[in-house]
């Protein structure tokens, strides 16, 4: 069976999973003095969910419970802190998306990392890419997800779709970006990870 075209673009645009991206985060070199020996980060993992329905992909995204302590109501991706028990990243993301969207692990299938990246909630998040066998059952756990939705992924490969934008950090201009879908905010880290993938994507031309 030959392979959609856009997972086989997908595959050649990031890491393979006998590499995995080491921290510091593409974006620590913008604001060096904020990650250093003295306040080491915890390691994190999320999974980026490419669903695929015969020729259809999508991927999957969580809206977090606004009752939160942090990021409250925000679109994320699947995933948290790696925990002691979890053998690697792809396990804590794989973990992560069962806990929270209840898709089990038999459904999805990992193929590759993006770069690390640093959040100023005090993460070194690696991004893990993976296709999600139509099929799932989704049960969110209502005590940390409000929602979960599914974009298609044509509309966020659309040319220009990702808005560039600079706003004040710490005294400092920041870069930032950000989408729209149905009414529903992508940004901050979300929107970042997805600006590396949109990257590696464009390096391929």
């Amino acid at each position: 069976m030959t392979e959609h075209v856009d997972i086989v673009r997908l595959r050649r645009a990031v890491r393979a999973l006998d590499d995995p991206p080491q921290p510091p985060g593409w974006n620590a070199t913008d604001f060096p003095e904020l990650w250093s020996d003295d306040t080491p980060l915890r390691a994190a993992a999320v999974l980026l969910p490419i669903v695929q329905r015969g020729d259809a992909l999508s991927m999957l995204f969580t809206r977090r419970n606004e009752q939160m302590r942090h990021h409250a109501g925000q679109v994320s991706f699947p995933g948290g802190a790696v925990e002691h028990d979890d053998t690697d990243a792809v396990d804590a993301a794989l973990r992560e998306t069962l806990e929270e969207t209840g898709i089990a692990r038999d459904f999805v299938r990992p193929f590759g990392f993006l770069d690390c990246f640093d959040t100023i909630s005090g993460y070194t998040v690696c991004p893990v890419v993976g296709l999600v066998d139509a099929g799932f059952t989704l049960a969110p756990d209502p005590r940390e997800v409000a929602e979960v939705f599914e974009v298609p992924l044509d509309y966020i490969l659309a040319p220009d779709r990702m808005r560039r934008q600079e706003i004040l950090w710490h005294g400092r201009a920041r870069e930032i970006f950000e989408f729209e879908y149905a009414g529903k905010r992508i940004w901050g880290a979300t929107a970042a990870i997805l600006q590396n993938l949109l990257r590696r994507l464009e390096a391929l031309a």
